[in-house]
């Protein structure tokens, strides 16, 4: 899975996502380059869920249905 920027630019590339104790852990690279492991922990994980609008969580829910475009 990649994410990327407002400019297409690839900001990292995931390559495993597991499960450690309570937390959620991504792991893969940077820019490409750089090895990088980030943890989600569940105070986060509400923290998000509060920026969440019944709209934009349909929307997230459909993404993987959607086909990119340009």
């Amino acid at each position: 899975m990649k994410i990327r920027a407002a400019d297409k630019s690839e900001l990292m590339q995931v390559s495993k996502i597991e499960r450690k104790g309570n937390d959620l852990v991504l792991k893969g690279k940077v820019y490409g380059t750089m090895p990088m492991t980030a943890t989600l922990t569940p105070e986060e994980a509400k923290n998000f869920l509060k920026l969440l609008t019944p709209g934009l969580a349909w929307f997230i829910l459909t993404l993987p249905f959607r086909s990119s475009k340009g």
